[in-house]
């Protein structure tokens, strides 16, 4: 696909179509508003009056075949407030519009700059946000939709000075960053019947191939020898057994240099095992491998751009079911760490797999370990759908995630981690139970994960509410949370240095 960026005015673009952001503020009489209002003898005002354009945030207006315009269709991407416009405005808002315009099969689009960030940065977000945009999950559909590619993206830029050396690079980066994540997204959105935890090792492996990175995979006999007992009791109540990916990528001068750790919760479906869950919406469940595949991504990501740091994925796979034997609330795990789990619930699988990984992590003296999952409903009611829940045992570590964050646009939000929440852990039979009480449960849950760390700089992110998108929002199925994030925090130097 081409990027290229050009000098010119929104009214002498010549492409298929011309995205142009507009702001709640422009109905007041913008420059911008005056000037196309005028081309169009009026009809801005028009529509305006009706109600039927108020540059409210998500809405687009289409203008076809504009007289006194090069371009054959003009689409206002309505932005919301100016004040709340960035890159991450950009990226989100270009991927809604290009998925609500995405049948008119468009070959060149240019995209009118309206934002103070940087045309770097402004350039990327319009990349990501198109492909993004673009993608489409029909894998199981008999019947596809046509596709025809889109060939040309053109910047137009109305006064800034041009200077496109940086076009490559950021090409390069976003191109990667966008088909990482929705890589992320097709394999979250897997069916469990398609994607098991042998199959989503598979998967890991032909990524392996495709890249220089190191791939080991440990079956559950491996696993049993080295003593990850809670991930081997969450699968016990599937004929399928667990797997351990780990990924390595060597990109530091010296491979002794300590690298940094991403972990990821892998269930591939999560039925609740005996703690059952409802029937209702139990199919997307099917995403409660979305951490896994955010790592399992991003893995690919770093490889791909080369990035000069020691970092290694590890992800553990496992079904949870209910059977015969499955295990049960009440049952006691001995777990990699030493220390005993007794098993409140059995819904609380995920920071089961993520103890033993977490434990075995910290145990190889990474500078630091991030690790992404599905892990509770509680943090849904704490943040809903807009933003991860982060918890974090190193304010500095914290403070480059959250700046990681903000350069990917993804929205996180920490939340505490004080000692007393520990009380709600405290087992009567073993040194630990894997569930609190029902209040501050995503809390109580990045405490049971705190205690396999040990003191290494440590962060988790509880992305339940982020992993699929609301289901009123044009966009479906999963997100790839966390993909450009990992990839931003571990291609900054600065944070390896505690």
């Amino acid at each position: 696909m081409h990027v290229e960026l050009i000098h010119s005015n929104w009214s002498t673009v010549e492409c298929d179509a011309l995205f142009v952001p507009f702001f709640e503020e422009d109905l007041k009489g913008s420059r911008l508003f005056t000037e196309i209002d005028e081309s169009f003898q009026g009809l801005l005002s028009e529509v305006t009056k009706s109600g039927e354009l108020t540059g409210a945030r998500g809405e687009t207006t289409t203008f076809y075949r504009p007289k006194l315009l090069k371009a054959g269709r003009l689409i206002l991407i309505g932005s919301g407030k100016r004040s709340c416009y960035d890159s991450a405005s950009i990226r989100s808002l270009l991927m809604r519009a290009v998925i609500k315009t995405k049948a008119s099969f468009f070959q060149s689009i240019a995209i009118y700059k309206r934002s103070f960030e940087s045309i770097p940065a402004t350039t990327r977000a319009v990349i990501e946000g198109v492909l993004l945009g673009s993608w489409t999950d029909e894998e199981y559909k008999t019947t596809k939709q046509p596709k025809k590619s889109l060939e040309k993206i053109l910047l137009a830029f109305d006064k800034e000075p041009l200077d496109d050396s940086f076009l490559k690079d950021v090409k390069l980066q976003a191109t990667v960053m966008a088909d990482a994540t929705n890589l992320a997204r097709r394999w979250s959105n897997e069916p469990g019947n398609i994607v098991s935890p042998r199959k989503l090792a598979k998967l890991a492996r032909e990524l392996a191939q495709e890249t220089p990175l190191d791939i080991e995979i440990w079956d559950e006999k491996k696993i049993e020898k080295i003593g990850m007992n809670a991930i081997l009791a969450v699968a016990k109540g599937s004929e399928e057994p667990a797997r351990l990916i780990i990924l390595r990528h060597w990109g530091a001068p010296n491979r002794d240099t300590r690298p940094a750790v991403l972990v990821g919760k892998g269930v591939t479906f999560d039925s609740g095992g005996i703690s059952i869950k409802p029937a209702q919406n139990m199919e997307e469940m099917k995403s409660d491998k979305a951490g896994a595949c955010s790592v399992l991504a991003a893995m690919k990501a770093i490889s791909q751009l080369r990035i000069p740091q020691n970092v290694i994925g590890i992800v553990a796979a496992a079904e949870n079911l209910p059977s015969g034997s499955a295990q049960r609330p009440g049952d006691v795990i001995r777990s990699l760490s030493g220390k005993t789990i007794e098993v409140i619930n059995t819904d609380a699988e995920g920071r089961l797999l993520l103890a033993d990984v977490l434990d075995y992590a910290h145990k190889i003296n990474p500078a630091y370990i991030i690790d992404i999952a599905t892990l509770t409903g509680a943090c849904v009611v704490a943040l809903g759908q807009l933003r991860a829940g982060v918890f974090s045992n190193n304010t500095s570590l914290c403070d480059d995630l959250f700046k990681a964050a903000d350069r990917a646009g993804e929205k996180i939000w920490r939340l505490p981690l004080d000692e007393e929440y520990s009380n709600e852990l405290k087992s009567n039979i073993a040194d630990i139970r894997n569930v609190g009480k029902r209040w501050g449960g995503a809390i109580s849950a990045a405490k049971f994960l705190e205690s396999f760390t040990g003191d290494t700089p440590w962060c988790h992110i509880d992305m339940a509410g982020v992993a699929r998108f609301p289901d009123d929002d044009i966009v479906k199925g999963t997100t790839g949370f966390g993909v450009r994030t990992l990839v931003e925090l571990v291609s900054d130097p600065s944070s390896y240095q505690f």
